[in-house]
């Protein structure tokens, strides 16, 4: 099963937190940053592809240390589509994040500090999209063995289309 099945299989089961209304909620507040920051659609693309890709290299890297319930607490703990600083501390260094910012903000026409101010809102995003309660999709993102490279920003576009947000 690819990773568009398993988006389509949560988006037809309300009860999942990676249900219809979950999706909606997560595209549409992209889509204000966006327009907050004078992003189009296409460059918030970019920089969720970035933040999602980091994201999945320290979850992974917590998974290999930590375990895989850790993984799902910290998921659980700061998913939401709010702002919450605490989220990105908890999984970057202050080194990290300053890197991101800077790859984020490469190719877009947005600048390391808005990225910086992005992030709080974003890594609760792109964790709101992974929260699962039998959901497939975080055991999906962190599996790099699986059918092929898991991009969120890609995830996010499937579901905006399907939505047609």
């Amino acid at each position: 099963m690819g990773l568009f099945d398993q988006i389509l299989g949560a988006v037809s089961n309300a009860n999942q937190p990676g249900g219809l209304d979950n999706l909606v909620n997560i595209a549409m507040t992209v889509k204000q940053l966006g327009n907050g920051v004078g992003a189009d659609s296409s460059t918030m693309q970019s920089v969720l592809s970035v933040v999602g890709k980091q994201v999945q290299s320290s979850l992974q890297a917590k998974q290999a240390t930590d375990g895989s319930e850790s993984v799902q607490e910290l998921v659980n703990q700061f998913a939401g589509t709010s702002a919450n600083l605490e989220a990105v501390n908890s999984l970057f260094s202050p080194d990290t994040q300053a890197q991101l910012a800077e790859d984020a903000a490469q190719g877009t026409n947005l600048d390391v500090n808005t990225i910086q101010q992005l992030l709080p809102t974003l890594i609760p995003l792109v964790f709101s999209f992974l929260q699962s309660g039998g959901n497939p999709l975080l055991n999906k993102f962190l599996d790099t063995d699986g059918d092929g490279d898991v991009d969120i920003a890609d995830a996010i576009k499937l579901a905006s289309k399907f939505l047609r947000i």
